[in-house]
């Protein structure tokens, strides 16, 4: 897991730009606890319980580090977490590294997880898990499965390899447009998929805006499962 912290800030607020969102705490303090790990799997979670007008943005995969990434998130204030496959984020620290950004595990080669034998599942899950350890200097705690799909052979293996919680979520973008799997607009303790595609403008940018739209704020899903 790679947490980038921001520079202490030296201008007075009048000075500093705007973002779009201010931090509503201090990022990086847990403000709620992931569910246990009980019988041997870890908890599945798709949507966080709050009471405050809280949004969760989660970028997958590494496909293509987007130049504008970082400035996006800084200019906007959030700091999302991602999700990051072995076979994408290979080769490419330096630019993750950068990015305002909590790293967690997505799988090493990109499978369909669900029906797998638990060698293959631990296999493809921990082997992630050393990777992203060995190229940020600490083990991820939350992991998504390749196209949401699992079984409790991989809630097992998950629990097995180290992490906290399985992560999927409840809204995604694509081509500039974000997609509800209920209702019309974003809830508070919405999970939010997107990935690092071409159109990582685009999609970043409409997330942000329908956040605005729906008076929520982006916060970093890491401090609500700590």
């Amino acid at each position: 897991m790679l947490t980038t912290s921001v520079a202490p800030v030296t201008t007075s607020a009048a000075e500093r730009p705007k973002r779009m969102f201010e931090p509503p705490y201090p990022y990086g303090t847990v403000q709620a606890k992931a569910p246990a790990v009980t019988d041997g799997m870890v908890p599945v979670v798709t949507h966080i319980q709050t009471d405050k007008p809280y949004v969760f943005i989660t970028i997958d995969d590494g496909a293509v580090q987007h130049p504008k990434a970082r400035d996006l998130m800084i200019e906007a204030g959030v700091w999302p977490s991602v999700f990051l496959n072995t076979k994408y984020a290979e080769g490419h620290k330096d630019y993750f590294k950068q990015l305002p950004v909590t790293v967690h595990s997505h799988t090493t080669s990109h499978p369909n997880l669900q029906g797998k034998g638990l060698e293959f599942q631990k296999h493809e899950i921990c082997g992630n898990a050393d990777f992203l350890a060995s190229e940020y200097g600490k083990r991820p705690t939350l992991f998504r499965p390749p196209f949401g799909n699992y079984d409790s052979t991989t809630r097992h293996a998950a629990a097995s390899c180290g992490f906290k919680a399985l992560v999927n979520w409840t809204a995604a973008v694509n081509d500039g447009r974000v997609q509800f799997q209920q209702g019309d607009r974003l809830k508070p303790g919405d999970i939010v998929l997107m990935h690092f595609r071409t159109t990582f403008v685009e999609d970043f940018t409409a997330f942000l805006n329908r956040a605005k739209q729906d008076g929520l704020t982006p916060v970093p899903l890491e401090d609500f499962l700590g």
